[in-house]
């Protein structure tokens, strides 16, 4: 069975991802999410208030990330497009932009993803919204997550990705141009 192409959308938190995530899926595309806000939002119901301060948080998150895109794999019914909210990429970002190590389990899945190249070179970089709705799991100021967003960018191009970017407008603009991109093998 041929791997299918993996795409990525990053960027600012609160920028759109999950909503044209959702869109995609809607028309027709395997789309896996986020592995952060779930990770925060069970570590909440456990009673801890801000879990991304906690020491595993980061190794939570890349564990997660790692389950996901193997459950896509299998449960995809050979589907040759998958769409990540994020990716381990993005958790090397966290941690470079909390200033913590980067723990051994997210290190390995680096390696496995950079060896295998799980996911395509292309990389959807999602324009922030001008402004940032907060919810429970996402806390941080417009202007931090602009910072944030920069640290993204950073990371995927060092590891060799090129960055399309997604500027703010609808969803339907924004899944148009994802669509053409994904449909093209870009």
């Amino acid at each position: 069975m041929p791997e299918p192409r993996r795409y990525v959308l990053t960027g600012a938190p609160g920028a759109g991802k999950t909503t044209l995530l959702e869109a995609l899926r809607h028309r027709g595309y395997v789309t896996v999410r986020e592995a952060a806000t779930d990770v925060i939002a069970e570590r909440q119901a456990q009673g801890c208030a801000a879990p991304w301060h906690e020491p595993e948080f980061v190794d939570a998150v890349a564990a997660l990330q790692a389950r996901r895109q193997i459950d896509a794999t299998i449960t995809s019914n050979c589907a040759p497009i998958h769409l990540y909210d994020r990716s381990p990429l993005c958790t090397v970002a966290l941690a470079r932009y909390q200033d913590r190590p980067i723990g051994p389990a997210l290190t390995a899945e680096v390696d496995r993803i950079t060896r295998q190249r799980t996911y395509q070179r292309s990389v959807f970089l999602i324009s922030p919204l001008g402004f940032i709705h907060h919810t429970a799991a996402r806390r941080i100021s417009y202007a931090d997550s602009l910072a944030f967003a920069r640290v993204h960018e950073q990371v995927y191009e060092a590891y060799g990705h090129h960055l399309v970017r997604v500027p703010a407008g609808s969803v339907s603009h924004r899944v148009a141009l994802i669509e053409r991109h994904v449909s093209c093998g870009a």
